[in-house]
């Protein structure tokens, strides 16, 4: 991919980087002038192989969990910018297909109702300002898509998430509003907790 982008001239974005040899491999096209930008998920931000443990079929993902030293190398590259974004990949997966075998289960996970939650305990576990991890799932992800959004500046759509980061909550098969129920998440306590969303300004999720 990173190839035909250089040899084609076209801007390149890689979703859901994995791995410490892959985030090298873009570092080494973007320093050779390849437009090209990168993510990485929540699960490969807070996990690694070692959370598979017994072959959890909740941790069977695609691309697959890395080792530590992955996890910590994409984690510094988001703190300072050399991965441009974070996205929830969300894919959820219903009973019946993930409660199999780990060879055989569907890879996946619900993810989009928890990717501000771990972003704001991924802050706040590295001493990070909370603005960089608000600014890696709104305005850095809308500028990689060339859109304007992801501010709340003057004029800007009233697209808003509320969230309160008092107290903790664990995070649950019935505190879940995904039709997926499916985690490597599943009892993990989080403080940061969507109270409310806004989309042009008017209310769609919360009271």
């Amino acid at each position: 991919l990173l190839q035909l982008a250089r040899a084609a001239g076209v801007k390149l974005h890689i979703t859901r980087l994995s791995s410490a040899a892959g985030l090298a491999m873009i570092e080494e096209a973007k320093h050779a002038g390849v437009a090209v930008t990168c993510d990485i998920s929540i699960n490969h931000l807070h996990l690694c192989d070692i959370d598979i443990g017994y072959f959890n079929s909740h941790c069977h993902l695609v691309p697959p969990l890395r080792t530590q030293s992955d996890r910590e190398a994409l984690a510094r590259a988001l703190a300072d910018g050399r991965i441009d974004a974070l996205c929830s990949d969300h894919t959820p997966v219903d009973d019946d297909a993930k409660q199999q075998p780990f060879s055989e289960a569907e890879p996946g996970a619900t993810g989009l109702e928890l990717l501000m939650p771990l972003a704001v305990k991924w802050a706040q576990d590295r001493n990070l300002p909370l603005s960089r991890a608000i600014s890696r799932v709104t305005v850095d992800a809308a500028r990689i898509m060339g859109i304007a959004a992801g501010t709340l500046s003057v004029g800007a759509s009233a697209d808003v998430c509320l969230f309160s980061t008092g107290g903790m909550h664990k995070v649950t098969r019935e505190s879940l509003k995904s039709q997926g129920k499916n985690t490597p998440f599943l009892g993990l306590m989080l403080e940061a907790r969507v109270e409310k969303t806004l989309i042009d300004g008017q209310v769609v999720w919360g009271g």
